[in-house]
């Protein structure tokens, strides 16, 4: 027998900031803020020297061992399970029993009349039941008219403002889980899209002050929610939020925040009214600071890319990214080699676009006094796709004609190769 189905609300104490589970190893920062220890060693590995919580400048990045909580946790996990005589059984890790199936679907049966308390609670539980395996995942995205009743109380901004934060994460963590996963999500947005759209409120507050799984799942909804162009267009029009999601792109912030708030922008942007919306906002110098940063990893660099190849298409967004003496121009160019096969695409397809196919002369001066010819050489000399040798091709052919390009040798910091 096990007590209350070993399903009791784990404290807000107890649950890593960035993972918001229970900790199995949890562990301090200079600035007193505890994480579990798989969760913010991958952080500072990074070469990040924040606190993801606070985003305080670490003085030191040493990891302490918080020997007090983990016994608090051990003492709860161990309390939860009994055996049929009601005497404690050893210790449980942090990671629970499951629910079964059977008992995963009666709990959605009843979240819409439960009270704050006992919603977390269950949604706790459908949230361990869901990420225990892709089947049981996608097993609740499959359940009958419960995608819908996750909304309804995400856009309850009224009832919302009553609930407590832990339970507003449960539910953008289990409606991100479950939307995710529902492959006829356009036919839940679209027809009730102004309803859906007021969950927009609850998303951006939680965006604003929630915990950073929250964020990005928070992130990651709005992104779900963008099934369409109409929807596109629509999401788009709350500035704000477009503000939000621009904010999120800092070389500090956590890279899984960064990269979901890209993937998110890049799929919004996709009609040209959107592009020319977000260009008004001044992303350029933002996804400049990220090339630039040495923090970025492979997968930021190369959405970043993307974004700035969906700013090129438009007018305003070339004017923008080749403003300010080329500095976008000219890190686009340096990201063009040693990231990955993708960022060299994207790199390449944004150059060819603005020197090329649009004929910008301040994009053609930043590659001619950046060693441009060099290096598109290089990249026409690695291993790449015909597309990109041939805008490549054109790329050196238009620059090749200009007399302030000069081929030089191009440092790979391993050997010294000439391109010729």
């Amino acid at each position: 027998m096990v007590r209350d189905d070993l399903y009791a609300t784990a404290p807000m104490l107890f649950r890593c900031p960035i993972s918001l589970d229970v900790m199995r190893s949890p562990v301090s920062l200079c600035t007193g803020v505890t994480y579990d220890r798989s969760s913010i060693q991958p952080w500072l590995d990074s070469g990040n020297n924040t606190c993801p919580a606070t985003m305080q400048v670490l003085s030191s990045t040493d990891l302490v061992p918080n020997l007090t909580l983990q016994h608090l946790i051990d003492v709860w996990s161990g309390s939860l399970r009994v055996d049929s005589l009601g005497s404690p059984q050893p210790a449980a890790p942090a990671s629970f029993t499951l629910l079964t199936a059977e008992q995963a679907l009666s709990l959605t049966r009843t979240l819409t009349t439960s009270t704050s308390d006992a919603l977390e609670d269950s949604l706790s539980k459908i949230y361990r039941f869901g990420r225990d395996s892709e089947e049981n995942s996608r097993f609740l995205a499959e359940i009958d008219g419960f995608a819908c009743n996750l909304l309804g109380l995400l856009r309850n901004s009224g009832e919302a403002a009553r609930r407590s934060l832990g339970a507003i994460e449960m539910i953008v963590s289990v409606t991100e889980m479950v939307l995710s996963r529902m492959e006829n999500r356009h036919m839940l947005i679209s027809p009730g899209l102004k309803s859906n759209l007021e969950c927009l409120k609850s998303l951006s507050s939680l965006i604003q002050r929630g915990s950073l799984a929250s964020k990005i799942a928070s992130v990651k909804i709005v992104e779900l929610f963008a099934v369409n162009t109409e929807t596109k267009l629509a999401i788009a029009s709350n500035e704000g939020l477009l503000k939000q999601l621009l904010s999120l792109l800092s070389p500090a912030a956590f890279q899984a925040l960064v990269e979901a708030s890209l993937s998110c922008l890049i799929t919004l942007s996709k009609p040209r009214r959107v592009k020319v919306t977000l260009v008004a906002l001044e992303p350029v110098g933002k996804l400049s600071r990220l090339l630039s940063s040495e923090n970025s990893t492979a997968a930021v660099v190369e959405k970043t890319l993307k974004l700035l190849e969906a700013v090129s298409s438009c007018t305003e967004g070339r004017w923008a990214m080749c403003g300010g003496g080329g500095q976008c121009v000219e890190l686009v160019l340096q990201r063009a080699l040693k990231v990955s096969s993708e960022a060299t695409e994207r790199s390449i397809t944004i150059l060819w676009s603005l020197c090329y196919l649009f004929g910008d002369m301040r994009a053609r001066e930043v590659l001619a006094r950046g060693n441009g010819l060099t290096r598109i050489l290089m990249v026409m000399q690695c291993n790449c796709s015909p597309a990109v040798r041939q805008m490549a091709g054109d790329l050196v052919k238009q620059l090749g004609s200009n007399p302030e390009c000069r081929l030089s040798g191009y440092d790979t910091k391993t050997t010294h190769i000439m391109p010729f």
